[in-house]
């Protein structure tokens, strides 16, 4: 019988996660018993996917602001230290500005604007036409931003970023200014000590510092890079991709893990006989059209997966072969053909008419896309996703 069904996303029950608990068998009996359960059962290239955050709550990787200060203090100098580029996310930064006010004497605050890095608003577009503005060249203190924007709280969050960070600096002891700029040599005229706080432009930020004179440059992928006082740590992307744990402590994102997704996959197969692909992910890649958010706040989607993940999609548009190639049949005949071409299409379509409009971008973007928006970040309970029949076609 032909299969009515393509891709399909399931959300995985699962127990919740503590220090310690062996995740690889967790994942593995929850998947197996859902499948048992719910009546389905497991395929060739099904694909299990795990959220970061159970992964790095395993593996313990947690630090506290104090650790944090820590490191800021011993790697900057602990006295006046640019903060630029920060994501506008209490869950995200909050947590980490705690610690790295705690490590400096003052903190300058240069907040981008009219939204940060991922699309969160602090003012509109609309609202810089209107002030004459210019945000590629404009340096805004915080008294001529309050005097041509007021106080703007945002659209979903409905709190004022600026008063919430610059509030937050001085709880932890420090002074704090803030600006407004997008041009990163701004910052060089209140200190040479710069943490770049970008996330997907943190290399090109920390460049043009350094060629521009300034003293110490660092990211937060910087920061954390090591374990400080037994804390937890990430060495290739330190505090990026980090959330708020508790009001003093931050879950890192989580250590190597690239053996973990190999031992699901090969209990799997052991188990079914059934070859798996299996990967770690964070925040999907994918933009808000109402809020502008972009949501990708993790340095990558994927910090691990299996091989069969490497790559991007190699597909054929259906409606342009429709549209084109075949545009003189129909019914079953144009399933045939179609069909016959699917079979017969090149490993690689790169610059092939017929693949236009498909989507350019990794399989573990799009993948983990859709294990993002399926599990949601709140009460789900659903820290697995088993995805099936991704990399089925027109004729499976």
């Amino acid at each position: 019988m032909e299969r009515k069904v393509g891709t399909v996303s399931r959300g995985i029950r699962c127990p919740i996660i503590r220090e310690n608990d062996n995740l690889a068998d967790i994942v593995v009996t929850s998947v197996l018993e859902a499948a048992e359960n719910e009546g389905f059962e497991l395929r060739n290239r099904d694909v299990i996917s795990i959220t970061e955050s159970i992964v790095a709550r395993s593996q313990g990787n947690y630090a506290s602001i104090d650790a944090i200060a820590k490191d800021v203090k011993n790697k900057l100098g602990g006295e006046t230290i640019g903060v630029i580029n920060p994501i506008l996310s209490r869950n995200r930064f909050s947590i980490c500005l705690k610690g790295i006010a705690k490590g400096a004497k003052k903190i300058v605050l240069m907040l981008s604007y009219p939204s940060d890095e991922v699309g969160n608003a602090l003012i509109t577009y609309d609202m810089l036409d209107e002030a004459g503005v210019n945000p590629y060249s404009d340096t805004l203190s915080l008294e001529k931003y309050r005097e041509l924007f007021g106080y703007v709280k945002h659209e979903f969050t409905g709190v004022d970023y600026v008063d919430v960070y610059g509030d937050l600096i001085k709880e932890c002891g420090a002074e704090v200014e803030i600006i407004f700029a997008n041009n990163p040599r701004a910052i060089l005229n209140y200190t040479k000590d710069v943490l770049v706080c970008d996330i997907h432009t943190r290399a090109r930020t920390k460049r043009i510092l350094k060629e521009a004179g300034a003293n110490r440059v660092l990211g937060l992928d910087d920061i954390l890079t090591e374990s400080v006082g037994g804390s937890g740590y990430n060495k290739k992307y330190g505090l990026l991709g980090s959330n708020k744990s508790t009001e003093n402590s931050v879950k890192l994102f989580p250590k190597e893990c690239k053996d973990f997704v190999l031992d699901i996959q090969a209990q799997i197969l052991e188990k079914t006989g059934k070859h798996v692909e299996v990967m770690v992910y964070g925040d999907g890649a994918f933009k808000d059209p109402q809020g502008k958010i972009w949501e990708l706040a993790d340095p990558v989607v994927s910090p691990a997966f299996t091989d069969g993940l490497i790559g991007t999609p190699n597909e054929l548009k259906l409606k342009y072969l429709a549209d084109n190639d075949f545009s003189d049949l129909s019914g079953e005949a144009l399933k045939e053909a179609i069909s016959q071409r699917i079979k017969d299409k090149k490993d690689n379509l790169v610059g092939d008419m017929s693949s236009q409009g498909t989507t350019p971008r990794q399989l573990t973007d799009l993948i983990g896309s859709l294990c993002d928006l399926t599990s949601g970040s709140g009460d789900k309970g659903t820290p697995v996703v088993l995805v099936q029949g991704y990399f089925d076609n027109y004729t499976n």
